[in-house]
């Protein structure tokens, strides 16, 4: 499995999602049209499994008709996955969108009988869940198929840009607080490896010394909540534009406890797919002092 960037396209008909689509063809994207939405997370999946595809691009709207009820529990299912993806939603005014069906002559499939306005109206009802939980929106209506592909290129590349890289860092407090730390973990209250005698000599690198850490459940509680509030914030810090964060966890030494919460804390970030390193800055200096 690789990492994917994968984008996810909808919005109101008529608003130019296929122009949309076309415009990420041409940057080098997978680009898939009206699959049932039930088939999203089977279709992540086989895009991760491929050698050849890494960014792959998703058209889902109401032409799915029953299908598309189950869009919102796809999008749920391939976060459960572990898969990120960024959702475009484009949509313009009525005025613009019942002249584009008038100029041609195709029927709004909300409306194959009645009224352009009306159809509308109930498709942005439909929508609605999915605009809010939309990254970028944008309203087409006065741009040019030309001007469109450049907003979407200038957000892809923002998006890439703005991507978080995460380092984790094991330390030891009697070595020194890192000074490029954003958050500060303390782990000294964890059971302390260093008091049993055949642990003593390995680190946290080593199977034993992570099992004896990890088997205690006040270890095993301290990482739920930790790794839930890290998947609180670190949304907010990619939010927001960071390019870096680094997380230190702290032990006495920065041999034991701190270097396999620090593990463990980087192996559950690295599941959404994002950036991150493992650095260890005291345990080889805390086996030479030993």
């Amino acid at each position: 499995m690789h990492d994917l960037r994968l984008v996810v396209i909808t919005g109101l008909s008529g608003a130019g999602k296929t122009a949309a689509s076309r415009a990420l063809e041409d940057v080098g994207f997978y680009v898939v049209d009206n699959l049932p939405p039930a088939l999203i997370p089977t279709f992540a999946q086989l895009c991760r499994g491929s050698a050849d595809i890494d960014r792959a691009a998703l058209v889902i709207d109401i032409r799915g008709r029953e299908f598309f009820a189950s869009a919102a529990q796809a999008l749920a299912d391939l976060e459960a996955a572990g898969v990120p993806f960024r959702m475009l939603f484009l949509e313009a005014e009525d005025d613009v969108l019942i002249q584009r069906y008038k100029e041609s002559r195709r029927q709004h499939p909300m409306a194959p009988h009645g009224r352009i306005a009306e159809g509308i109206a109930r498709e942005r009802a439909q929508l609605a869940p999915l605009r809010g939980r939309a990254n970028r929106v944008i309203d087409t209506g006065g741009l040019r198929p030309g001007e469109l592909r450049t907003r979407l290129q200038e957000w892809l590349h923002a998006e890439a840009a703005a991507r978080l890289r995460v380092t984790v860092l094991s330390f030891g407090f009697k070595h020194g607080l890192p000074p490029d730390a954003d958050l500060v973990l303390d782990v000294r209250f964890l059971p302390n490896p260093q008091y049993v005698p055949d642990l003593r000599p390995h680190s946290g690198r080593d199977r034993e010394v992570a099992e004896y850490v990890l088997r205690w459940p006040l270890t095993v509680r301290y990482l739920e909540l930790t790794q839930g509030w890290l998947d609180f914030l670190l949304p907010h810090y990619e939010g927001e534009g960071r390019a870096e964060l680094v997380i230190a966890v702290g032990c006495t030494g920065g041999r034991h406890r701190s270097v396999v919460v620090a593990s463990s804390i980087a192996e559950h970030l690295r599941a959404p797919g994002r950036m991150v390193d493992l650095v260890h800055r005291d345990c080889d200096r805390a086996a030479a002092e030993a």
